[in-house]
């Protein structure tokens, strides 16, 4: 028990005038840090630059609706809410 009463009062070994400043080996990673994040920033940049304005399709030409559409888009509506209730072609086990 004295021992370690003695030991929690012990005054700290490492006060002296450069106890808790930065090393300059500090700094020279501080520095390579902030050469790798201006590498990074111009490297993306320029990938950016290459980009596209914009991702979106171009739009199709203009069609025009004729009856023959109208009636084409109606049977393949009808035949795909019959096949909706029929269930998958390649079901297995059924």
């Amino acid at each position: 028990m004295a021992t370690a009463l003695t030991v929690l009062a012990d005054p700290p070994k490492n006060t002296g005038p450069d106890f808790g400043k930065a090393s300059p080996f500090g700094l020279l990673i501080t520095v390579i840090l902030l050469i790798c994040v201006f590498a990074l920033v111009w490297s993306m940049n320029r990938h950016l630059k290459k980009l596209p304005e914009s991702f979106d399709e171009k739009p199709a030409e203009h069609v025009e609706s004729t009856e023959e559409n109208v009636v084409a888009a109606a049977t393949d509506d009808s035949a795909g809410s019959a096949r909706d209730l029929k269930g998958p072609p390649n079901e297995p086990g059924g």
